[in-house]
């Protein structure tokens, strides 16, 4: 008689902590996503002939907070737990989800970006790179400390803020968040969140072009309103990005810092 499998058991990691709590929060929104294809040849080619290496991250989070900049709607949240209201920001900050080993395991940390939409893409860009390279314990410390507590104490912590109208919710939560696997050519188009909006993109076909999706909170916004932002994102991306990708140069030693 076949013996039965086995099974073992072990502590669920630290580092699942706070992406089990986005992901748990997440199924109190109704999120829906929208998809539009995008011509990006013309990006990618500004992109390869720039003098300093801009990622597509830096790209597409700049873009998008140029499209935030004009719809106040993408800098809003749902605020308030008895009298609902909307909240909205002055400025963009974006959250990106970034993948980093740690121990020979991956982790998933979430950077902080103030002010994407007026910060020149090599600045922007070498924020990226610092939260790539440098040490967990020195680039995502906040989290870390969050990921020590209790779980129902980090989910407390984590609603409280998604519903306070404190300008602290925004540098805490952000106002959008982007995460792709553009780079493992793959895309996640509907991954969770707890911002009002979040965008994805996949890799580039043979053609140039680019599946483009934002995931949206359809208590602040419509299909429409979202539609529309993709819309001129694609336009922001094809004018605004290309002319200052052309015009990019490295940026001088310390001035990143």
């Amino acid at each position: 008689m076949r013996a039965r499998p086995s099974v073992t058991t072990v502590p669920l990691p630290a580092g699942r902590g706070c992406v089990n709590d986005v992901a748990a929060l997440a199924l109190d929104i109704p999120l829906f996503p929208v998809d539009r294809l995008m011509r990006l040849d013309g990006v990618a080619a500004a992109r390869q002939a720039a003098a300093v290496r801009i990622g597509w991250a830096a790209i597409f989070l700049k873009a998008y907070a140029v499209v935030a900049r004009e719809t106040p709607a993408l800098r809003s949240w749902l605020a308030g737990r008895f009298r609902q209201r909307i909240a909205t920001s002055s400025e963009s900050v974006a959250v990106l989800a970034v993948n980093r080993g740690d121990g020979g395991d991956d982790r998933l940390f979430f950077a902080r970006l103030a002010q994407p939409d007026t910060t020149p893409l090599p600045l922007l860009q070498a924020s990226i790179d610092r939260f790539v390279t440098r040490p967990v314990e020195e680039a995502y410390r906040r989290q870390l400390e969050l990921e020590s507590v209790p779980g129902w104490l980090r989910r407390t912590i984590l609603r409280w803020n998604m519903l306070s109208t404190s300008p602290k919710r925004v540098t805490r939560i952000g106002t959008f968040s982007l995460s792709t696997l553009a780079g493992f050519s793959a895309t996640n188009r509907f991954h969770p969140t707890i911002c009002t909006t979040s965008l994805s993109y996949g890799p580039l076909d043979g053609d140039g072009r680019c599946l483009v999706t934002v995931i949206a909170d359809h208590r602040v916004l419509d299909g429409a309103a979202v539609a529309k932002s993709l819309a001129r994102l694609e336009e922001v991306l094809a004018d605004e990005i290309v002319a200052e990708l052309r015009t990019a140069l490295p940026i001088p030693a310390g001035a990143a810092a």
